[in-house]
């Protein structure tokens, strides 16, 4: 008991805890943008029971924007087009570059290529699933403005989807991918690098973004349309939002001020603007 006394630092001395740190960011200054992938016309894949990808991501963007909200990032846009693509690409990563949006969140569920899908009957109809894959997967664009905060960002988010119980999936390092394999740049927390997709090399601020899980999957399906399976995914994103914004924050606090030591007392300077955070 002596040497744990004396081996424990003075209080003053102690990491500061989470709340502390957390309170450096700005929440309702910082400004998120939530993507609700596809479109009503163009809905993306159909899960194994038939149902639109479209149905899923905008049910879970709005779980995630409310989840956002009660954090106090009330700033935060969900984001909903309805042109088809590719402009309708564009039009959002110039939305959110016009709102001067501190992070893009595009929101998406998985499938596979077509050549790996089997066929059931569900329903008295015909569908197609895939049960060989299961877990989410994270995305970014190595020509993001800021690629290096997209993956910072990447990084804390699979991290607290692991936290709360999820997995990444593989399948995207497996040749039987093909022209849909991807580089795993994050083996830890299963973030991938996917340098074409426009609402993430478009956008001027950091960005992912999120298959969330596979709705080919025919047991993930169920899990991915449960409000519970919604909650725990939007509370992980949620909890990333405020450690990145916290982490930026520091790091603005952190930065010297520079002054110009070569200038005389009373005469005019040029001072250094503050760095961007994008």
């Amino acid at each position: 008991l002596v040497v744990c006394a004396a081996w424990h630092p003075a209080r003053s001395e102690e990491p500061a805890p989470r709340a502390a740190k957390a309170a450096a960011c700005q929440r309702s200054a910082f400004r998120v943008v939530v993507d609700v992938g596809h479109t009503v016309d163009v809905p993306g894949a159909l899960s194994a029971r038939g149902i639109a990808e479209y149905t899923f991501n905008l049910q879970l963007a709005d779980a995630v924007k409310q989840a956002l909200v009660d954090a106090g990032f009330d700033k935060t846009v969900r984001l909903v087009t309805a042109t088809a693509p590719w402009p309708g690409l564009v039009e959002r990563a110039t939305r959110a570059n016009d709102m001067h949006a501190d992070l893009f969140i595009a929101i998406h569920h998985d499938s596979v290529p077509d050549y790996l899908l089997e066929t059931w009957q569900y329903g008295g109809q015909e569908n197609h699933f895939s049960d060989r894959f299961t877990g989410y997967a994270i995305f970014i664009s190595n020509d993001n403005a800021d690629r290096k905060g997209s993956l910072a960002f990447a990084r804390v988010l699979g991290e607290a989807l692991q936290a709360r119980g999820l997995h990444y999936t593989p399948h995207y390092t497996l040749p039987l991918m093909g022209r849909y394999r991807r580089e795993l740049l994050d083996a830890g927390s299963g973030v991938y690098r996917y340098d074409q997709l426009i609402v993430l090399k478009d956008t001027r601020m950091p960005a992912v973004l999120l298959e969330a899980g596979s709705i080919v999957n025919r047991q993930e399906e169920l899990q991915l349309a449960s409000p519970e399976r919604r909650l725990l995914v939007s509370k992980a994103v949620a909890a990333a939002v405020e450690d990145f914004c916290a982490a930026r924050a520091q790091r603005v606090a952190d930065q010297p001020i520079m002054r110009p030591s070569s200038v005389k007392a009373g005469a005019p300077s040029r001072t250094n603007p503050v760095p961007s955070t994008h």
